[in-house]
């Protein structure tokens, strides 16, 4: 007698080297009857020759057939990399069964094996092989068998037959962001700034797929592994602590902290920060990936961090917000406690989309700083759509905000307000990148809620935002550019246009409407010919009243922080930034000189000068004549250096020590803005994820 073998695919391809996308880089084995099939026919062709080989050679065994049994036989197998049927288990009520299926699978030929990534692999799979005999069909399909009734012998072993396939890094292939942090961005920049690659690097964060094409994570970080065996050594040094990984789906969990220690000097105040942290990544599918990121936070800071915090306290009675973070509650007698949570899901149905929504931070620039959109405030609600093709990359991303001031809060609820953006970028030549930046933000009056107008991903902003009417919502509008010199030189600038009054910004009289800001920048790799080391310069300048409105809550900011430039408006800076890598050593240094116009805030001079977005045009102290500091001029020295030790490259865990000297000057002490200086030392260990912003 003769019968069918009808496959069930219960575990897919895993290799050493598995990928989230498998279909684009998986082959499946290749019988010699199937060598000249196309390769998306391979899988087909395998399961008809293997069903039609059982078929053929399998003799049902005499007790069988004469007690009438109707059932199946599970035979989980394997086809190594040297393309040989490993027989791992059989499932069966005859014992007669089972040996006619040991002996048929032992007969089968050695074939190429399957490739991933073109290199051979090991592959498993879980047959079910009927009694009585039904001819395999050739046009049966994995799908029309995998949807077939099973017996109770296949159905009852499911949970058996699932099988953990080795984790090999699928997340720097994945759709998920790249955490936004300055120093580990600054380790492949050089690879994707080189001449002649059609990419586009203002819009952040970047996703692992995009920038895995030009920097090797999985090759970069193998440099780095210690030879550890032990599970203890192996989760410290090199891997993450749990990683999970099957057919179509795969993700991580691990622990995390930011635990600081320090002491400011001048202020004689002992600083500490207690971060314990939880973070998950993962995919689900080919194109769905997840990250989450919930932090629990207590800490105490420097003199000047804890009085900015405190300066930008919501209303509700909570006394701080932490800069970056959060709303802080009161902890102790002297600290802060801080809840954060981040993440995103991640969604590219092709090449040329990618849908995104979460609660975080994006920026846009190729600079330290961004006058466009950067990550300096807390993370916000957002829904983020890239499109990518030819020369072209484009950006929207619509983001709800909030002002938590207690001159603007209704009925105990804090203000929402609603930014929608545009961000165009174009690689004009292999050497020279152009984007426009148009956004506009709106506020919730007249209870119109989300306004679908700004749905539209084309339009320009600034026609619907005069349709709205003349305090109905704020736009802005933007300007990049970027060129390569050469593959280690590059230059970058941005223009920021907060007004559309051109005799206002060109007449040179010092108006109040002339709202503009600009930078300058450069970056240097492997500068001076030491490999791993990076230098960057930057200026930048926005004039006074940028970014504020005279409908307050439309400023540029979110919970008390500016959303562009982390100092505001009215100022003038000048950074300098060296970075360098080897190993797993690593080393930061920063300086920072500005001059910046602050209100007086006194009795005697209540008048706005342009320096805190927050502020209110109609209080502006004049029409014309502005200057650039102007009000309470403060010269602005920050000087950072930071040294390291990379403990664990999966999860970017760091030690680490710094000292921050920060020198500020104003022209008038006042009870807000008062010569200071600032001496502070850091010890710490923490999971590198996002940027901590001291500089301001």
């Amino acid at each position: 007698m003769k019968f069918l073998a009808s496959i069930l695919f219960c575990l897919t391809l895993g290799s050493l080297y598995s990928q989230v996308n498998t279909s684009t880089f998986e082959k499946y084995p290749v019988f010699p009857e199937c060598s000249d099939s196309d390769i998306d026919q391979l899988e087909s062709c395998f399961n008809y020759t293997l069903q039609q080989f059982v078929y053929s050679n399998f003799q049902v065994p005499e007790v069988v057939s004469e007690e009438n049994y109707k059932g199946a036989v599970a035979v989980f197998f394997e086809i190594d990399k040297e393309g040989n049927f490993k027989v791992i288990l059989i499932d069966a009520i005859y014992e007669e069964l089972e040996d006619e299926a040991e002996r048929v699978f032992g007969m089968l030929p050695k074939i190429t094996p399957a490739t991933y990534n073109g290199k051979p692999t090991y592959v498993q799979f879980t047959l079910a092989i009927k009694v009585p005999l039904v001819a395999p069909e050739i046009s049966e399909t994995t799908e029309d068998i995998s949807s077939q009734t099973q017996p109770d012998e296949v159905v009852l072993n499911e949970y058996d037959s699932l099988e953990k396939l080795p984790y090999e890094n699928e997340e720097y292939t994945s759709n998920i962001n790249i955490p936004l942090s300055h120093h580990n961005y600054s380790l492949f920049d050089p690879a994707i700034n080189r001449v002649g690659l059609n990419n586009h690097t203002a819009q952040k964060p970047y996703i692992y797929n995009e920038v895995n094409r030009y920097y090797n994570f999985q090759a970069e970080n193998e440099k780095l592994l210690k030879n550890k065996s032990s599970w203890f050594g192996r989760k410290w040094w090199n891997e993450h602590m749990v990683a999970v990984k099957g057919k179509d789906y795969w993700f991580t969990l691990d622990p995390g902290v930011d635990l600081q220690v320090g002491r400011d000097t001048d202020s004689e105040i002992d600083t500490y920060n207690n971060t314990r942290l939880v973070y998950a990544q993962g995919g689900i599918g080919k194109n769905l990936n997840f990250f989450a990121v919930i932090y629990e936070s207590q800490g105490r800071f420097a003199g000047y961090f804890n009085r900015f915090a405190e300066s930008i306290r919501p209303d509700g009675g909570n006394p701080a917000i932490i800069p970056g973070r959060g709303i802080a509650k009161e902890f102790k007698t002297d600290s802060y406690d801080y809840p954060v949570a981040t993440g995103h899901i991640s969604y590219s149905p092709s090449k040329t989309f990618n849908f995104q929504i979460g609660h975080g931070k994006n920026f846009i620039g190729d600079g330290y700083r961004s006058l466009l959109l950067s990550d300096n405030a807390s993370p916000y609600p957002f829904f983020k759509i890239n499109t990518t093709f030819w020369k072209l990359k484009y950006t929207n991303t619509w983001m709800s905000l909030r002002d938590v001031r207690s001159e603007v809060t209704e009925d105990g609820s804090f203000r929402t307000k609603y930014i929608a953006s545009h961000y165009l970028s174009y690689n004009v030549t292999k050497r020279l990148n152009i984007g426009l930046f148009e956004s506009v933000i709106w506020q919730n009056d007249n209870d119109r809620g989300f306004d679908f107008n700004y749905l539209n991903p084309v339009i320009f902003y600034r026609a619907i935002e005069f349709s709205t009417g003349s305090r109905g919502g704020n736009a802005l509008i933007g300007l990049t550019g970027k060129f390569k010199f050469t593959d280690n030189v590059n230059i970058y600038s941005q223009l920021l246009i907060d007004e559309f009054s051109s005799s206002d910004i060109s007449g040179g009289n010092g108006s109040y409407k002339n709202k503009i800001g600009y930078q300058l920048g450069a970056k240097y790799y492997d500068a001076f010919k030491v490999d791993g080391l990076y230098l960057q310069a930057e200026y930048n300048r926005v004039r006074p009243y940028t970014y504020s409105h005279n409908t307050v809550i439309l400023n540029y900011g979110h919970s008390n922080q500016a959303i562009g430039h982390t100092l505001g408006a009215n100022f003038w800076e000048f950074v300098g930034i060296a970075r360098y890598q080897k190993g797993r050593i690593f080393g930061d240094a920063k300086v920072i000189v500005a001059k910046r116009g602050f209100e007086f805030n006194t009795p005697g001079d209540m008048n706005f000068y342009g320096g805190n977005i927050y502020g209110t045009e109609d209080n502006r102290v004049s029409d014309n004549g502005n200057d650039l500091a102007q009000g309470n001029t403060t010269d602005f020295l920050h000087t950072e250096v930071m040294a390291g030790y990379l403990i664990n490259p999966a999860t970017n865990l760091k030690v680490y020590a710094s000292l921050i000297f920060r020198d500020f000057k104003p022209e008038l002490n006042t009870d807000e803005v008062f010569e200071n200086q600032t001496t502070w030392f850091n010890f710490g260990i923490r999971t590198d994820l996002f940027n901590w912003y001291y500089d301001f």
